[in-house]
């Protein structure tokens, strides 16, 4: 029998049409097919990284959501996932416009994961978890993915379970203002807290988001973890009052989207295998850097193998310091 998940998230993962060429997708000839969403993104990265877990969401009854399923139980994910009959999965179009850009447009509106609701959450599952993580673009998909966002808090808070909270503004799903009075609904209950600066700050109104340490400070509460990515620059992290600084590396980027994903699952990795944060910002930094050196949402998430040669510098190390 598999163990129980020690993670559990839920959220939308669509099919994803992209060319690995780059110009607009009104010339290029052809694409390819995968998948992309900010939790089976990190879901992915955790399980990589040896720890069991769970992914809960919807997809339409056709063969798009027959290979988002497939494609994420084939990493070793559990899979929890009803079929819609009436809605479609969710759809994404990926491009590099140019050599140094990516272009990204959603097809979501109305798909079988925008109807998530408490009904979809399995008995136990978070129960059962160390972890409950969440995203901010679950809760702008739909008023009915929002309640099921709440719900799971609600079992996650009485069953002892952690909430992990990624802010992951989708400014084509709603505004900031909208976006920080839903997930200010729940967010007493976070345990770690991640986010941008610029995602932070909605958080924190009135606060410089071009001061980490102040915005840290600014969401600081006992309890709470309040981690800052910041890209090439590392990442700061605010624990139980100390403040924490990692420095990033500095890698030739192939594709940056999903690179926040596995910085989130590195970290909680570290957490879950009871490292200190400094060693949970270092870890978190590896795996967004090596994302970042592979085309693709979820692709480049790292192995610990792999990850243990990034880290001991070794010769086939592709990061550039």
């Amino acid at each position: 029998m598999r163990a129980a998940a020690r993670v559990v998230t839920l959220g939308e993962t669509m099919a994803m049409m992209r060319s690995g060429m780059i110009g607009s997708l009104a010339h290029l000839p052809s694409v390819d097919i995968s998948l992309g969403g900010a939790e089976s993104n990190l879901a992915i990265g955790l399980q990589r990284l040896g720890v069991d877990t769970a992914w809960i969401s919807r997809v339409g009854a056709d063969p798009l959501g027959t290979r988002v399923m497939r494609e994420i139980r084939a990493e070793g994910v559990e899979v929890r996932c009803a079929v819609d009959e009436e809605r479609p999965t969710g759809l994404m179009l990926k491009s590099r416009p140019t050599g140094t850009s990516t272009r990204v447009d959603y097809y979501r509106a109305g798909s079988a994961a925008s109807a998530l609701s408490p009904a979809d959450l399995p008995e136990d599952l978070i129960e059962q978890a160390e972890v409950l993580h969440l995203s901010g673009i679950t809760s702008l998909l739909s008023p009915s993915a929002h309640a099921a966002v709440l719900t799971a808090v609600e079992r996650a808070v009485v069953a002892g379970t952690a909430v992990s909270l990624d802010v992951n503004h989708r400014s084509r799903l709603g505004t900031g203002e909208h976006l920080a009075a839903l997930l200010g609904e729940f967010l007493e209950h976070v345990d770690v807290l991640f986010g941008g600066t610029e995602e932070l700050a909605l958080l924190a109104p009135g606060a410089d988001d071009s001061d980490p340490r102040a915005l840290l400070q600014a969401l600081a509460r006992p309890g709470l973890q309040v981690v800052a990515k910041l890209g090439p620059d590392g990442a700061a992290a605010l624990v139980d009052g100390e403040l924490h600084e990692a420095a990033g590396h500095r890698v030739d980027a192939v594709d940056t989207v999903g690179a926040g994903d596995a910085f989130v699952a590195g970290y909680l990795s570290a957490l879950l295998d009871g490292e200190d944060v400094p060693a949970r910002l270092a870890r978190g930094n590896a795996c967004g850097a090596l994302a970042c050196t592979t085309p693709g949402d979820w692709e480049g998430a790292p192995r610990r193998e792999e990850l243990a040669a990034l880290l001991a510098g070794g010769a086939s190390d592709p990061v550039s310091r």
